[in-house]
C-alpha cells in the first residue's frame, strides 16, 4: 500500500499564510464582482456542507450512513477541494481526536487554550498530530481504496485545477472570491468546532471531555456545532437531537435517503439518548 501522506505543519504554515494574504486582495474595489460573492457563496456550500461536514465528516470519519459508490467518491472529491487536506489525513486525524477528546492526545486539544484549537494546532509543533504510520492505522478502510489514496496524493491538483477553472470562468474575482475568500471563511468556522464548540455552550450528555453545543457555530458549520450531540453519539447521522437544533447537514442526508442515496442511516436509540443526559428528559 503505497500513499504519500503529509505530517508536518510547516508547509500547512506556509499555505495558511498565502491564503489569508490572497483573501486581503478582496478588498480592492477592482475585484468585487456580485457573481465573485455568489460563486463563493455555493462553492463554500458544496465543499464545507457537502464535502466536508457530509462527506469527510459523516460519512467517511464516522460511517453514519452509505450511499453508493459512485456518490461517495462524488462526496469525497467535493471534500478535497474545501482545502483541508485529502479524506485519508483528515479522517485520521478527527478519529484521533475522538480517541483523545481534549487531553493530551488530542491534536486540537480544547484545554490547550481557543487559539491552538482554532488554527494554530495545524502549522505548530504539534505531537498529537497523527504520524504516517498512525495515520494509516486509523483508516484501514480508505487507505485501502485506490480512489482515496489518489485523493491524498493529488489534493493540491484539484486546488490548482479549479483555480484555473474560476479564472477561465469569470477571472481574478471569481479566484479571489471563489478560492481564497471562501477557503479562509471555511477553515475558520471549521475551527470554531475545535474552538469555540469546546468552550462555550451547553452540555446536554454526559461525555467526560470539553464538547458543548452551540447554535451560532452550528449555523456556521450545517450542523456541527451541535458538538456535544456528536461527541456523545459519534456514529449518529444527525447532529441536532432536540427540536430546535436545527441540522442543515441532516436535511441533506434525509433528502438522499428519500430518493434512495442514502442508506444504513445510523441513530441512536431512544433508550441510548436517555441513559447519557446531564439534567432530566430532552424537551
Amino acid at each position: 500500500m503505497s500513499v504519500r501522506i503529509p505530517t508536518d505543519g510547516k508547509g500547512t504554515g506556509i499555505g495558511l499564510i498565502i491564503l489569508h494574504l490572497g483573501t486581503l486582495l478582496a478588498l480592492i474595489p477592482a475585484t468585487f464582482t456580485w457573481s465573485g460573492v455568489v460563486v463563493a457563496i455555493v462553492l463554500c456550500n458544496l465543499t464545507g456542507g457537502v464535502g466536508l461536514s457530509l462527506g469527510y465528516h459523516r460519512m467517511l470519519t464516522h460511517q453514519s450512513l452509505r450511499v453508493p459508490r459512485w456518490l461517495a467518491y462524488t462526496i469525497a472529491v467535493i471534500g478535497v477541494l474545501g482545502m483541508e487536506g485529502g479524506p485519508i489525513t483528515w479522517v485520521a486525524t478527527h478519529r484521533r481526536h475522538h480517541a483523545h477528546s481534549d487531553s493530551a492526545g488530542d491534536p486540537h486539544n480544547g484545554r490547550r487554550g481557543l487559539g491552538w484549537s482554532q488554527l494554530e494546532w495545524l502549522y505548530l509543533p504539534n505531537d498529537a498530530r497523527p504520524t504516517a504510520d498512525e495515520i494509516l492505522h486509523l483508516t484501514p478502510d480508505l487507505a485501502s481504496d485506490p480512489f482515496y489514496r489518489f485523493l491524498e496524493r493529488t489534493n493540491i491538483y484539484w486546488q490548482i485545477g479549479l483555480g484555473a477553472l474560476l479564472l477561465a470562468l469569470g477571472g481574478w474575482s471569481w479566484v479571489i472570491w471563489g478560492m481564497f475568500v471562501r477557503v479562509v471563511f471555511t477553515i475558520h468556522v471549521t475551527g470554531l468546532v475545535n474552538s469555540v464548540a469546546h468552550n462555550f455552550g451547553y452540555q446536554t450528555y454526559r461525555t467526560g471531555d470539553q464538547s458543548r453545543n452551540n447554535w451560532w457555530v452550528a449555523m456556521l458549520t450545517w450542523g456541527d456545532g451541535w458538538h456535544n450531540n456528536h461527541h456523545a453519539f459519534p456514529a449518529s447521522a444527525r447532529h441536532g437531537l432536540r427540536w430546535f437544533e436545527l441540522d442543515p447537514t441532516w436535511l441533506a442526508i434525509c433528502l438522499l435517503r428519500r430518493i434512495g442515496l442514502a442508506r444504513d442511516v445510523r441513530l441512536p436509540t431512544l433508550a441510548a439518548l436517555a441513559r447519557g443526559l446531564v439534567n432530566g428528559p430532552i424537551p
